[in-house]
C-alpha cells in the first residue's frame, strides 16, 4: 500500500503557500526568554487598548449559548449610517483579511491574474495562490505603490488588483488624484480592492475617502477594520463596502456567523467612542513624529508612514537586531519576507513604550 501523501493531494496553489507569520505573542516571549511584561510593538495594535465603551458593552453580554446574528444587521446599520451607504453594500468579515479572501474566491481562479505591489500586505499573495490564480507583483516606487506601472500590468486576464492605502509594512499611501486616475483607467473586467485598514491615522487632506467613490466605480471594493484604531484586534471584525451587486456575491461565499456576537456588540460600541478614537489618532501622530526625530538622531533611515507603525532601516540584517531586542524585552517585527531584509517594522506605542524601545534599539545596534 502506498504511503499517504497529503501534499500531493492538495490543490496546486496551496502546496506553495507558506503560512502567514504573525508577530511574536507576549506570552511566548515571556516563556522563551523569562521576561516579565515585555513591550509588544510588532503587530500594529492600538497601544491604548480597547475603547471604554466597548469594554462596558462586553460586561453586559450574558447570552453565549446562541449563534450570533449571521447578517450582523445592527452593526451594519451603524456602519452604513456612519459612512452614508446602504446596508446591502456591506460585507462583514472575521477581520478585513477575511473579506480579502472572499474577493479572491469570488472573482479569480486558475488562469486569472491578481495584481499587487512589491512590499505589500502578505495576505494578497496568500489568497491569490490559494485560489490558483497568478500573482503579478509590480515593483514599488520609493517603497510605495507605482500606480502607473500597476495600470500597465493589467491584461484581459486581470481579475483583481489589491491596493493597500496606507500600505503595510511600508506606511506609504497614494493621494486622491493619483488613485482616482488609476480607477478611471481600470477595465470593467477588473475589480479593484482598496485596503484602508489604517485610514484613520493618515490625517492629510490629500488622502482619499474611497467610500465616496463607490457610485462612480462599480468595480471598487473598500475594506476597513476594527483591529487598528478601534482597538479590537482580539475580536477580529472587519468589513468591505462595495456596490450591492458585489456585496451580494461576496456574501454568497462568506461563512455563516463569521463575526461573533461579542465582536458585533463591541464594534457597535466602539463606533460611538469618538473621543477614544480621536485621542488614539492624536497620540499616534505625536509619537510617530517623535520617533522620526529620535531615529534620525541614531542615524537611522525610516519610511514616513501614514499608519500606526514605522519601518526603520537598521543598515544590517534586521533579524539579528530583532532577536537582540527580544532578549531585552521589546518585540518588533523584522520584514525580510516583504523583501526588506534590513528593515524593522515598529508599531507606534504610547510614550513610555516608545522611549523604552528607542533605548533598547540603541543598545542592540551598538552591540551588533
Amino acid at each position: 500500500m502506498t504511503e499517504f501523501d497529503a501534499l500531493a493531494l492538495a490543490v496546486v496553489g496551496v502546496r506553495g503557500i507558506k503560512p502567514y507569520r504573525p508577530g511574536k505573542p507576549i506570552d511566548e516571549v515571556e516563556r522563551e526568554y523569562g521576561i516579565s511584561n515585555p513591550i509588544k510593538l510588532a503587530s500594529n495594535e492600538n497601544p491604548r487598548g480597547a475603547p471604554p465603551g466597548a469594554r462596558r458593552a462586553l460586561q453586559n453580554i450574558t447570552e453565549l449559548g446562541r449563534y450570533p446574528d449571521g447578517n450582523a444587521r445592527a452593526l451594519k446599520i451603524k456602519i452604513a449610517s456612519r459612512l452614508g451607504v446602504d446596508i446591502q453594500q456591506i460585507t462583514m468579515g472575521n477581520g478585513s483579511n477575511d473579506v480579502l479572501e472572499l474577493v479572491a474566491r469570488v472573482f479569480a481562479g486558475p488562469g486569472d491574474e491578481i495584481i499587487y505591489s512589491a512590499h505589500a500586505f502578505a495576505v494578497y499573495g496568500l489568497v491569490t495562490r490559494a485560489v490558483g490564480a497568478k500573482s503579478i507583483v509590480v515593483d514599488a516606487r520609493r517603497w510605495g505603490h507605482d500606480l502607473d506601472a500597476m495600470a500597465d500590468a493589467v491584461t484581459n486576464r486581470t481579475r483583481v488588483v489589491f491596493i493597500a492605502n496606507p500600505n503595510n509594512p511600508t506606511g506609504t499611501w497614494s493621494e486622491a488624484r493619483a488613485l482616482r486616475r488609476f480607477l478611471g483607467v481600470m477595465p470593467t473586467t477588473t475589480v479593484v480592492v482598496v485596503d484602508e485598514a489604517y485610514c484613520e491615522y493618515v490625517g492629510d487632506s490629500a488622502y482619499p475617502d474611497c467610500v465616496r467613490w463607490l457610485r462612480d466605480f462599480p468595480n471598487l471594493i473598500v475594506t476597513r477594520t476594527f483591529s487598528k484604531v478601534y482597538g479590537l484586534a482580539a475580536l477580529r471584525v472587519g468589513y468591505g463596502i462595495s456596490s450591492s451587486a458585489v456585496a451580494d456575491l461576496l456574501n454568497r461565499v462568506r461563512q455563516p456567523f463569521n463575526v461573533n456576537s461579542v465582536a458585533q456588540y463591541a464594534a457597535i460600541a466602539a463606533l460611538d467612542d469618538t473621543e477614544f478614537v480621536a485621542a488614539s489618532i492624536a497620540e499616534n501622530h505625536n509619537e510617530r513624529q517623535r520617533l522620526y526625530v529620535e531615529l534620525s538622531k541614531q542615524g537611522l533611515g525610516y519610511i514616513p508612514s501614514g499608519g500606526n507603525f514605522v519601518s526603520v532601516d537598521v543598515k544590517r540584517p534586521a533579524v539579528e537586531v530583532y532577536e537582540n531586542m527580544l532578549r531585552r524585552g521589546v518585540i518588533v517585527r523584522p520584514i525580510g519576507e516583504y523583501g526588506m531584509p534590513n528593515h524593522l517594522r515598529i508599531t507606534v506605542g504610547v510614550g513610555e513604550e516608545n522611549t523604552a524601545m528607542l533605548n533598547v534599539l540603541s543598545q542592540c545596534l551598538q552591540a551588533t
